[in-house]
């Protein structure tokens, strides 16, 4: 069975930029809601690869492949975006940095970029700085769609659904993200980037 994962900090621990209460309703009730359904919709893949099954989502039967699509992939892009934030500082690591210098001119460049996605995407979804053969990318996907199913690997992503800063930021989604630079955990990114 998949599983909700537990944060690795607690609820409070990224006050002031974005508070307790959205967070643990986030976790505890929303993701959890994707691990529920997605339990639901593959009860027998007990110890399914979940980056494999969304990486191939066209070799699901049709009848349950959006299901999948939507909770599998708010699973997936959850988990991740736990990991993506942090109360601790932290900088990117020389290979990440040098990466986004070569591709996006500077790290100030690239954060005015991946904000400018994550503001202007139109409904829900999710901002993203994906890793591709031999480029960076910065993409945005619908709902709970990831990277994945295009064919790109998530370095790093911002949560855009209204459940993600509603109770805080109400429909400031500018302010949101603005907040969400102060948590984001370079380390876990340059880890990730590091693996390629």
């Amino acid at each position: 069975m998949f599983t909700l994962p537990q944060l690795p900090y607690t609820y409070n621990a990224l006050e002031p930029y974005l508070d307790a209460a959205t967070l643990e309703i986030h976790h505890g009730k929303h993701h959890a809601a994707y691990v529920k359904n997605l339990n639901d919709v593959l009860p027998d893949k007990t110890n399914a690869n979940l980056e494999n099954i969304l990486s191939h989502l066209n070799d699901l039967p049709e009848a349950i492949r959006i299901k999948v699509r939507n909770f599998g992939g708010g699973h997936y892009n959850h988990s991740l975006f736990w990991t993506y934030m942090t109360p601790q500082n932290s900088l990117p690591a020389k290979k990440l940095e040098s990466a986004i210098t070569s591709a996006f001119g500077n790290l100030d460049t690239f954060k005015e970029k991946l904000t400018s996605a994550a503001v202007s995407h139109f409904g829900s979804g999710w901002a993203w700085l994906t890793a591709a053969k031999t480029s960076l990318n910065i993409i945005t996907t619908p709902n709970q769609d990831t990277p994945l199913s295009i064919g790109e690997i998530p370095i790093l992503g911002i949560d855009v659904w209204e459940h993600a800063y509603y109770l805080k930021f109400q429909n400031r989604r500018a302010d949101f993200v603005t907040a969400w630079w102060n948590v984001v955990n370079w380390t876990e990114a340059s880890d990730r980037f590091g693996q390629l």
